[in-house]
């Protein structure tokens, strides 16, 4: 009798970690196959913190390959005072508030979990943690490339001339577009590889479940990531065995 059961899928687990003296907690997801060390991408949160839909990212991530961190910035704490807090960082200070520091230890730990080649992170964020992912390209050099989703420029936005690799999506009916516009124009003039698009007709947050997703939209910005991670992260380094 032929057994046509599917394939497992990856599978998902909530890790802690410490990091500056607190305590954070991550969906992590591993492919179901793996043959050597894989590639780690870390996936960082909108406003609305560690949902469903950002866990699926992670493990659509895993299914492609990649062990897959989607760390939770709000762990045990209020999420509005998060971010509120987290929107002066973005303001006052936005390459060193803690957000930034939280992501960069989330970053060193994904990077020295067992399966995981620490020479081939990339990292993916959503508004908030898109603003976090582009402050990431600019001050840790164990990323290789980012994608942030209508995410925030860091000031000042000359800081972006250190930065990696970066593919950007961005909807056109949203307040941050002139944020793709201004980021295209300086990654350009730093000669830093990228990949910056907008989406005619889309809006905030269309590329994750809820009134705003766009499906056509969502499925080229995840193809473009996709490639541009499979030349920059992916083939960045050669897996350890």
């Amino acid at each position: 009798m032929t057994d046509n059961a599917a394939p497992p899928g990856p599978t998902g687990e909530m890790i802690s970690f410490a990091a500056e003296g607190h305590t954070l907690e991550g969906y992590l997801v591993r492919p179901a196959v793996m043959s050597g060390n894989a590639p780690g991408v870390l996936v960082i949160h909108e406003a609305f913190g560690l949902t469903e839909p950002i866990k699926a990212v992670a493990e659509r991530f895993a299914a492609a390959g990649y062990v897959a961190l989607a760390v939770d910035l709000f762990t045990n704490q209020n999420k509005v005072v998060c971010m509120a807090r987290m929107t002066q960082g973005i303001f006052m200070n936005s390459l060193e508030h803690q957000g930034v520091r939280d992501t960069r230890a989330a970053l060193g730990v994904l990077g020295e979990l067992p399966g995981v080649d620490a020479s081939r992170l990339g990292a993916i964020g959503f508004c908030m943690g898109g603003g976090l992912a582009i402050a990431l390209a600019c001050t840790d050099h164990r990323v290789r490339a980012v994608a942030p989703y209508y995410g925030f420029n860091p000031r000042p936005l000359e800081a972006v001339c250190r930065a990696c690799p970066v593919v950007g999506s961005y909807p056109e009916k949203d307040f941050t577009l002139k944020q793709g516009l201004a980021l295209e124009q300086e990654l350009t003039a730093a000669n830093i590889p990228h990949d910056i698009k907008v989406y005619p007709g889309a809006r905030h947050s269309f590329a994750t479940a809820g009134p705003a997703f766009d499906g056509v939209a969502s499925l080229d910005a995840w193809n473009r990531v996709m490639a541009f991670f499979d030349e920059h992260v992916v083939g960045s380094g050669e897996a350890k065995t």
